[in-house]
């Protein structure tokens, strides 16, 4: 092990039956250590088909929360095998842990083919911090919008169910293309191109900024209106850095729970802001530079203070107010013991039915009375799925049921 590991993160392996997100218990990881192939932990999933969270070296937090601090990697990388009964064994090579964070890294495992080769690797990109930057051209922050045609234009911009991200330069035929929902793309995304240690302002400045480009990409049709057939790619040449199947900091999850509707625009415009941002160090440009919000949030700027720094004062932030692929929107009501009424059963039935996946939720009578049972419901779906374990069911929480509960009932 390194030794210049004297932090500690913890990481959680999520389990899954192939892409759907059927839990997998009794599920066998094996931790190792990628310079020696050392076995340093080993685990067995659990009902919901998770690991505990399992602590592990990293590198000293400094090297994460300020630009030039250390030339040395500022995280952990990890490789992970995970087999089950009759399921494919999966390696994935560069699970990523922060210190001092939470990594959630999920794994997928396809059925066993009857007499195949039953073994798949799966090697994840560096950071974009860390990896190689490339600088893109400038583009602008409105952008014309398409003719009258084929494609047509929403009166505001509207939070889609999924993106297809194509997985290389636009032109690469051959890279595929990923049906990524919503939420884990932005996710994704913020994942690999921002720490967890950093501020939690600067994170926030940060997924608004990438929400509004992606918004931006969705709202314009930008690669549909030019024949191609995805919302984004995932070359930082063009757009995000975006890595198939690659380590989710819980941190920056919960502050994209939170955000996922919101983004940035301007007076006398529909759409979200195309808002270009680079790491501020090694490329620059005329948006957002990474570190340079880091050290903003750092010295105790908010999240809008920031983003008006580099987009300008006139910004302000917006809500959309339609999320595709929920079975209803958010009535605006944190729903807590005592609460009453139709958006109480609306939860109460969505949790039952996802308990028929992950047991370890318990059942609820759906009387539309938040009671203890209902509340007991609500904490073990916030533990499973990584929210703040309140006991309440917030916007965050009332999107995360619903999308869970729509997943559910497509697989079935």
């Amino acid at each position: 092990m390194n030794p210049a590991y004297i932090d500690r993160g913890d990481l959680q392996i999520f389990v899954t039956a192939g892409e759907d997100p059927q839990p997998i218990p009794d599920a066998r990881v094996r931790i190792t250590d990628p310079e020696n192939g050392r076995i340093l932990e080993e685990a067995v999933t659990d009902a919901s088909g998770q690991t505990p969270f399992i602590e592990l070296p990293a590198p000293p937090i400094e090297f994460s929360v300020a630009e030039g601090e250390s030339e040395q990697r500022p995280y952990a990388v990890y490789n992970v095998t995970i087999s089950a009964g009759d399921r494919e064994t999966l390696h994935i090579g560069g699970v990523e842990v922060m210190p001092t964070g939470r990594s959630i890294q999920r794994a997928a495992l396809a059925p066993a083919r009857t007499g195949g080769f039953n073994v798949r690797n799966l090697r994840l990109a560096p950071h974009a911090l860390w990896g190689n930057p490339v600088a893109q051209e400038p583009e602008e922050q409105v952008k014309p919008l398409p003719e009258p045609g084929g494609l047509v234009v929403l009166p505001e911009p509207v939070i889609p169910e999924f993106v297809v991200v194509h997985d290389g330069r636009p032109d690469d035929a051959s890279a595929p293309n990923y049906w990524v929902r919503f939420k884990d793309y932005i996710k994704n995304v913020a994942c690999s191109e921002i720490y967890s240690t950093w501020k939690t302002e600067a994170i926030k400045a940060n997924v608004l900024a990438i929400l509004s480009f992606t918004l931006n990409r969705v709202y314009t049709e930008w690669y549909r209106g030019k024949g191609y057939d995805f919302t984004v790619t995932s070359s930082t040449a063009f757009d995000q850095s975006f890595s198939y199947g690659r380590t989710i900091f819980e941190e920056i999850g919960v502050v994209v729970d939170d955000l996922f509707t919101t983004y940035i625009t301007k007076e006398g415009i529909a759409q979200p802001l195309f808002t270009q941002y680079c790491d501020g160090r090694r490329v620059q440009c005329g948006g957002l530079s990474q570190w340079g919000s880091q050290a903003l949030g750092e010295q105790g700027w908010d999240a809008v203070s920031i983003l008006r720094k580099y987009y300008g004062a006139e910004i302000y932030l917006k809500s959309a107010e339609r999320v595709e692929g929920v079975p209803l929107s958010y009535g605006g009501e944190v729903l807590s013991p005592g609460s009453e009424g139709e958006a109480v059963r609306t939860i109460q039935e969505q949790l039952n039915r996802i308990s028929q996946n992950y047991p370890a939720i318990p059942k609820a009578p759906a009387d539309g009375i938040y009671g203890p049972a209902t509340q007991a419901a609500v904490l073990e779906f916030q533990k499973i799925f990584h929210l703040p374990q309140t006991g309440s069911v917030d916007f965050a929480g009332w999107y995360e049921i619903s999308n869970v509960y729509v997943a559910v009932t497509n697989m079935a």
